[in-house]
This record gives structure tokens, sequence and C-alpha cells, in this order.
């Protein structure tokens, strides 16, 4: 053999070993949620939903290779290798799996206090088709952390995760489970050490100075790392000029329209909320603000459905079911109150605020989704993530638009797009199969039947029943 041959023989080698290396050894507590685990796998006869906004392909063969795409064209035109595993897809479609960057591991249980739910919830969000996803907010310290850590190690089942550090906040917000930033030297200290112990991803919250908001961007940013943020007492205009990457809750929380804001003073989120309510999304002012996002490439994540469940005329939450019964009585109760509240402020809210981002995104604005599992509960992971790409479509977007904001969109922020986010060959196998055709029909999204992970398939139906009436307990 000559000295080239045994070159590429080792460059071969080298390749497949690390295209091996992207299937993770996984436990046998994982393992009895797989449904499909072969190195070489066929989807035949499959619609191709590819997340870039492109129009479907229809009849298309995806090969799978050791966790990742190594084949993808018409069928016929692509050789199916030797003993893979065939899978005749006829009639369903198969999208990337969902990149949603406003998620959490923690839960109301009870007033004022936030249960540590990581374990049913990383279950629940795979099951959804959510493969990569940001916490965008931690109450638990080094469980969030923790959890990444065990999930890339194939011990536990779930979605890979960016880790957020506990929120960055100042005084004002009064939770026992959230330090307070004393200034901006402490802001600095606090994201080193957080980085130091393995987040990813910061968030700012509601009672945040901008001196304190700018120590943390100069910090996570000369380490590489990004920052977002739920505001108030800094304005959306003053946090883009101080070079924060991403905004949360759309335009739900901005106080910019707030007419005697103060500086870093937050008025309250009622009075937020109130002045977004009573703003033209055709206003001079909101299409300034919007522009000034674009200019200075802020992101904003949609969380629709956190908001959803607050406003009267919007259904009732799916998925309710996972839920420990006395968790479900105590959202339904609080659910009804809200449907019966005629002079509820959502009511007005909700349309402005999902107007003013379909705005944003038509202006070329990089918007994301998430879903946010908190506030007053009823928001369920995976079954949201679904429901707040449903969202997008009512308030405007059209399906691909809405996949692309759900997948694509969400890698691109997390610097991912090389390896998720979009179906491409070399890209790894983070896919969903579904009965339908969510390009028509967006509430095909509910009909997944297979998720894959780096080429893994999981089993939906096992995952769910995992936790069903338990969602509470762990």
């Amino acid at each position: 053999m000559t000295k080239y041959r045994l070159l590429a023989v080792a460059i071969a080698m080298f390749a497949a070993s690390r295209a091996t290396a992207q299937r993770p050894t996984l436990a046998a507590t994982v393992r009895q949620f797989v449904s499909v685990d072969t190195t070489i796998v066929a989807l035949t006869h499959v619609r191709v939903i590819d997340g870039t906004g492109a129009a479907p392909r229809e009849s298309q063969t995806l090969i799978i290779r050791d966790g990742s795409i190594s084949a993808l064209g018409d069928d016929g035109k692509v050789a199916i290798p030797a003993g893979a595993l065939v899978m005749d897809l006829t009639g369903k479609s198969v999208i990337p799996g969902m990149v949603q960057v406003h998620e959490h591991l923690f839960y109301p249980t009870g007033p004022g206090i936030y249960g540590n739910l990581a374990e049913s919830f990383t279950r629940l969000y795979l099951a959804g088709g959510v493969t990569s996803m940001r916490t965008a907010g931690n109450m638990n310290g080094y469980g969030d952390i923790a959890i990444k850590r065990s999930i890339d190690a194939g011990t536990r089942a779930g979605p890979w995760i960016d880790a957020t550090a506990p929120y960055l906040e100042g005084p004002g917000l009064n939770l026992i489970q959230v330090r307070e930033l004393k200034d901006a030297a402490d802001a600095t200290r606090e994201v080193n050490f957080w980085a130091d112990e393995g987040a990813t991803s910061f968030k700012t919250y509601m009672h945040i100075t901008r001196a304190e908001l700018a120590a943390v961007i100069t910090a996570a940013h000369k380490r590489g790392f990004k920052v977002t943020g739920h505001l108030c007492s800094v304005t959306y205009r003053e946090a883009a000029e101080l070079g924060i990457d991403n905004l949360e809750h759309g335009f739900f929380v901005a106080t910019d329209f707030v007419t005697d804001k103060k500086p870093d003073e937050c008025p309250g989120q009622v009075k937020g909320q109130q002045s977004v309510a009573s703003l033209d999304p055709n206003s001079a002012a909101a299409k300034s603000l919007i522009a000034e996002l674009v200019k200075k490439n802020v992101a904003v994540t949609s969380t629709l459905t956190v908001f959803e469940t607050r406003t009267p005329g919007q259904p009732l939450p799916r998925g309710l079911d996972v839920l420990d019964p006395q968790l479900r009585e105590q959202f339904e109760k609080g659910y009804a109150a809200g449907q019966a509240n005629t002079q509820s402020l959502n009511a007005t809210l909700f349309p402005k605020a999902r107007a003013l981002e379909v705005a944003f995104f038509r202006a070329g604005g990089m918007l994301l989704a998430g879903t946010d599992p908190t506030g007053g509960g009823g928001v369920i992971p995976g079954y949201s993530d679904q429901r707040e790409l449903e969202l997008l479509v009512e308030s405007g977007l059209t399906p691909l638009e809405a996949i692309k904001v759900g997948t694509l969109n969400g890698a691109t922020f997390l610097g991912r797009a090389s390896k998720v986010g979009s179906i491409a060959v070399g890209k790894e196998a983070d896919l969903v199969v579904l009965n339908g055709n969510p390009a028509a029909r967006i509430v095909d999204l509910q009909n997944v039947e297979i998720v894959f992970k780096q080429g893994i398939g999981y089993d939906p139906a096992k995952l769910i029943a995992s936790v069903k009436g338990k969602v509470g307990l762990f």
C-alpha cells in the first residue's frame, strides 16, 4: 500500500471516529426512551422542511450515519447504505430539532417558590421536539449546569443545554431564591464566578441598573458569552446602546413608552404593560425603537405562551395532564379567574405586543422563540414550544417563517448553526419526524412521532408517560 493510500485510510478512519464520537453512550435509564439506535438510518419518502424558510422538498431520502446527516436528496437518487435501518415515512415530514432560547428547569410550586423540575422538564422538552435550549435564567445555582453535563454524558434524557447563570438582579424583586447585586463591581464578579463554574449565558433582570448591566455585558463579552435581559429599570433602547445581545418577552415588558420613566427605576410591570397596550404598533415611536434594535443587532425573544395563559379568550394550554394534580388544580383555578376578568389588561396588551413582534421580524430583526414555563404556571415544556410556533403563525408569520424562528434562528444566535438548526449534509442529525405537514398546517407540529438527537431516535410517548401526573415532584 502506498504512503498516499495509507494517508487516505488514516484520514477516513479519523473522520469516522469523529463522526462516531457524536453518538453518546447512553445509560440504561436513558435507553428506555429510545426507539431507534443504529449507526445508519435511511428516512425515505419523507417531506423535508429544512428550517431555512425554503419550500418543503417532497419525496426525499435522508441518510443518518454515526449521528450526522450524511446524504440527502430525491428518492431513488440517494444510495441507501448496506445494513441501514430503512424507515418509510410516506405522508410524514421531518424538521430540524427545535432550538428554543427562553426555557427553564423550574416551575412555580407555591407562592413565591420555584421547584427544580429538571428531570421531568428535560424529558418533556425532548418529547416535544426541542433538541437544543437555553435556560434563560436559573433558580437552581449549579443544578442547570449539572443537568447539562449529565445530558451530554448520556446519563439523562434531554436537549443540549446552554446553561444560563443565576439571575443578575438588583434590589426590588424580593424573591428569596434570587441574589441581589450590590453594584457594578459585584456584577462583574458574579459573571466571572459563574463563567468559571460552567455557565455559558447570562440573564439580567428587572431591577438591574445601567451601570450594572454595562458591567455584565463587558465581563460576559470578554469571556465570549452573550447577555439577555427581562428588563424594566433599563429601557430597551438603553440596553441596546450598552450592547446587550438579546431582549426577552418580545415587547411585553418594554418600558421605553412610559412617559414619566425615571433612569434606573422600574416603574412597575403593570405601568410598563399599560404603555405598550396603549401604543400604536405603526406609530413613529414604535418604528423608531424597532429600527434601533435592528441596527444594533439585538435579538428579541418571543414568549407568547406565557402571556397567552393570562389572556381572556385564549384556549386552555395543552399538556396539563402531566402535572401533579395539585399543581394542575392550582393553575386551572387561576386560569378560570383570568378568563372571567372583563377588565383584563392582557386583552388589549396581547394583540398589540404580537403586532410589535411581527413588525420587528418584518423589519429584519432576529426574532427568537421560547416559552417561559414559569409565571403563573400552565406553560408545559414541549407542548408549549409547539404552541409558541403556532402563535407566531396566528400573529402573522407564515408556517415556514415560524419554523425558521424556532430552529435556525435560535441555533444562529447560540452560535451553533454549523451543527444544528437546519437540515443539511454534515450537520448533526437533530431531527423531528412529524405526522402531517406543518408547512401547510402548523398545528401538525403536535404530531411528533420520533425525535432524533445526534442520530438516536427517542419515543415521545415513552418520555411523556414517564412523568405523566408527576410533574412537580421531580
